[in-house]
């Protein structure tokens, strides 16, 4: 299943996500789906920096010893990113309006990660 598939099926199946976005390790786009064009080079900056954000997180979890980190989720005033790794090389990151049902994203989102990586690797 090609990735854009992967993500157009996460974006449009999540109600309230806007945008989705795999990236490298380096913060780079692989592939995004989002719902408006404009949005692209938003969510493009949104995965660079996002991605450097799960890299510093990961960094702290190897200090902890705590077991590998597979998503975490920012929450804005606006907006809730789930963001999580995609093996070690590749992150998955996903906007969602604030008032968006933040579990049910997360269980599409664990689904996408899985495919994803089927994909890949």
């Amino acid at each position: 299943m090609p990735f854009k598939v992967i993500l157009s099926e996460l974006v449009d199946s999540t109600p309230g996500a806007s945008g989705a976005i795999l990236t490298d390790w380096e913060g780079e786009s692989v592939v995004c789906y989002c719902h408006s064009c404009e949005d692209e080079y938003e969510l493009k900056l949104l995965g660079a920096h996002t991605g450097i954000l799960l890299g510093r997180i990961k960094d702290v979890q190897k200090r902890w010893c705590s077991g590998e980190v597979l998503e975490a989720v920012i929450t804005t005033e606006c907006q809730h990113f789930i963001v999580g790794s995609v093996g070690v090389d590749y992150s998955l990151i996903l906007a969602l309006k604030r008032d968006s049902l933040r579990d049910r994203a997360q269980y599409r989102f664990r689904r996408s990660v899985k495919l994803l990586w089927k994909e890949i690797y």
